[in-house]
């Protein structure tokens, strides 16, 4: 498929209208008996994944304003078996980042558990579209972020002061599109409500939060996306 959405930047997007197909997505017709096996290899390696739904795209597009797409609902396995290579010209995926910066200044993100497919990855809490993201067919990125977060780390963005601007960075692995939400509490207390949050679950996706006070820090395990939205943070902070 084709994208034409600028690479490797961070770009702000005025205007953002994703839209659900209620067709299967070409990929999943065309590949089932790939995927099956792909996700057979992929439940070996973490028996604690589920073959759960996401949206994965079909087309998505920029005009220098309007960041536009089409998606589909999928399996969890198909996705998984796009991300690792299979068939990547057919589709292409799409993720909401809540960019979550302390009111003393610095950033807060998560580390993921050991038995997730990023095991052990550094980045903002966050997660594929499902089917409840959607509103009259149309994705509601907010509403994602702020569950997303939510489970993640017991933190409620609907406290926060969030930028008006969504921005968007795409990358091979996906486009994030990003908004960031300021809190009224200085990163010391996050990281305590953060592990209470992780302590108190059954099974926890994240094993607690990183703090990240600068555009390059001496980190392993931050993920692709991680260090374009440190420049653009720490180089344009919130007002």
């Amino acid at each position: 498929m084709r994208l034409d959405l600028p690479a490797g930047r961070i770009f702000p997007v005025p205007s953002c209208t994703l839209r659900l197909d209620p067709a299967p997505h070409a990929l999943e017709r065309a590949a089932g008996a790939e995927i099956d096996a792909n996700w057979l290899a992929e439940k070996r390696a973490r028996p604690a994944i589920h073959d759960g739904q996401v949206a994965l795209f079909s087309r998505l597009s920029w005009d220098g304003a309007a960041l536009t797409g089409t998606c589909h609902i999928v399996r969890y396995a198909t996705f998984l078996y796009w991300r690792g290579g299979g068939r990547r010209e057919m589709a292409t995926h799409l993720y909401a980042h809540a960019v979550l910066a302390a009111a003393d200044g610095p950033l807060v993100a998560v580390r993921m558990g050991s038995h997730t497919v990023n095991a052990g990855r550094i980045y903002f809490a966050a997660g594929s579209l499902d089917p409840d993201d959607f509103r009259d067919g149309t994705a509601d990125l907010d509403a994602n972020m702020r569950r997303e977060v939510m489970e993640e780390t017991g933190l409620d963005l609907a406290g926060m002061r969030a930028d008006p601007t969504l921005h968007a960075l795409a990358l091979d692995s996906g486009t994030a599109v990003l908004r960031r939400y300021v809190s009224p509490l200085p990163a010391a207390e996050i990281v305590e409500r953060v592990a209470a949050h992780v302590a108190a679950e059954a099974d926890p996706e994240i094993t607690g939060a990183v703090v990240i006070d600068r555009p390059r820090p001496a980190i392993a395990g931050l993920a692709a996306q991680m260090p374009a939205i440190l420049d653009w943070h720490f180089a344009n902070p919130p007002a």
